[in-house]
């Protein structure tokens, strides 16, 4: 059982008595439902077909009494089937970062379509992609794949071909999409499965450890194994309550992936919002083999790989000893035609200099206003930013590590705050309290949320209504 688990029960939740968390649940969810009719009424009749009515099963992790209904989205705004506009935070969880449908990346999409879909070979725009991906992340030598999963899938392949080791570490609470090797956890000092896994059959400890984020300690004691052929890693821990990497610990860890002759792997797919190029060319980091996805391409379903050029020579000199036959890497529809139409757009017209010094500082405000909001009710919260993404966490701060970022979660009154927001014309991301501040977020949009927020707070905070 969870700690956030445990503290359901109990008379007060990060601050906030149960009762009134109950009542305002009740009232909020009311609120939602009765000023969408014609989104209910749509669901009932056409949700029937889907596994448990929604397309995908993370759809049900919204907070809603239902699923909203998206009619259309341009720029940083929603507008859902029963008319509702809503200034949107979330941006598909990263794939929308730059806006929906950017103008270039649009206009990318009606040229490509009418040259093809799919072919299984290069183009002349996927040439310059790849320049494209070089200036902007660093000398690489670039891979394309669907999702930022398959993309660590493919990395870790190659990192255990070229170092002939079999275990993958990560990081306690770590999120690197649905990669086997990160579905692990610690649990008594010991690396064990994720609690919930569908269908797991295979020991996950045979090919993973786990080690807290910032203790460089228990990465140099997994390294000392000689097991280990890669570390995979975010720069900053995400998909818990944000976790921000202590000082040193990057660097201690591309010192000690060298002595002990591991590669490092960061996955960028969430922190590329830490400015041009990702945390990585903002922070100087100098990973062996690099990762981002999501919003690389515009939000056409892309990721990017990366291998230095050195990794990239021990695989070719790898491949030449490899027996012939499928090497469990790639899918058919992957870099086709259309992922570079929409990656040449975005890196060389959206993900510019001038886009993020707009979201660097309107992530700025909110994170300022989020901030005073807390202060001024007294909640024992704080507000983490990095870059364009900003978060509340329930639970005062800083994080340290996955186990303090998991008992920092507290996922029923973090839904209702969703709830809350959403009825007051802002969506944040479901998952935790994650805000996006797109180049085109305008500062009106910045300050709805912030009052909305604020609003929010003293509903859960203010006097007992008579």
């Amino acid at each position: 059982m969870k700690d956030s688990d445990v503290t359901r029960d109990t008379d007060v939740i990060a601050g906030v008595s149960s009762q009134r968390l109950r009542a305002l649940a009740l009232r909020e969810g009311a609120r939602f439902a009765d000023v969408r009719p014609a989104t209910r009424a749509a669901l009932s009749h056409g949700a029937q077909s889907w596994l448990d009515g929604v397309p995908m099963h993370w759809m049900k992790d919204w907070p809603m009494p239902f699923p909203m209904l998206v009619a259309k989205a341009r720029k940083a705004l929603l507008t859902d089937l029963d008319g509702h506009r809503i200034d949107d935070f979330c941006l598909g969880d990263t794939g929308s970062m730059f806006g929906h449908s950017p103008a270039p990346v649009a206009k990318a999409i009606r040229k490509q379509a009418h040259q093809g879909l799919t072919y299984m070979l290069p183009t002349e725009t996927a040439l310059e992609a790849g320049h494209l991906l070089t200036e902007r992340f660093g000398d690489f030598r670039w891979q394309i794949a669907t999702t930022a999963t398959d993309a660590n899938r493919f990395a870790l392949r190659v990192a255990r071909a070229v170092t002939g080791r079999p275990k993958v570490l990560v990081f306690n609470g770590c999120y690197h999409g649905t990669v086997d090797e990160a579905m692990v956890a610690l649990h008594d000092g010991r690396t064990v499965p994720r609690p919930g896994l569908t269908g797991q059959v295979a020991d996950l400890t045979q090919t993973a450890v786990a080690v807290e984020f910032n203790d460089l300690a228990g990465v140099k004691a997994a390294l000392a194994t000689g097991e280990i052929a890669a570390i995979l890693t975010e720069p900053v821990m995400t998909n818990s309550c944000m976790v921000m990497p202590v000082a040193g610990f990057h660097d201690g860890l591309r010192a000690l992936s060298r002595d002990y002759g591991a590669l490092l792997i960061i996955d960028e797919t969430h922190t590329i919002s830490s400015g041009l190029g990702g945390y990585m060319a903002v922070h100087g980091l100098d990973p062996d083999i690099f990762v981002a996805g999501k919003c690389v391409a515009g939000g056409m379903p892309t990721a990017i790989w990366g291998l230095r050029i050195d990794v990239a020579d021990r695989f070719a000199a790898y491949n030449t000893t490899r027996a012939a036959g499928h090497s469990g890497m790639g899918t058919t529809l992957s870099a086709n035609p259309m992922q570079f139409a929409c990656l040449r757009a975005t890196l060389a017209e959206v993900m510019t200099p001038d886009a993020y010094a707009h979201m660097e500082t309107g992530a700025a405000r909110l994170e300022a206003g989020l901030s005073a909001a807390i202060a001024r009710h007294e909640a024992p919260w704080h507000v983490v930013r990095v870059g364009a993404r900003v978060e509340f966490i329930c639970a005062p701060g800083p994080l340290r590590n996955g186990t303090e970022a998991e008992a920092a979660h507290q996922p029923v009154l973090e839904g209702v705050i969703h709830t809350c927001l959403l009825n007051r014309g802002c969506l944040i991301a479901p998952f935790h309290n994650m805000m996006l501040v797109s180049p085109v977020t305008t500062p009106k949009q910045i300050d709805r949320l912030i009052a909305a927020f604020d609003d929010t707070l003293a509903l859960l905070f203010g006097p007992d209504e008579d």
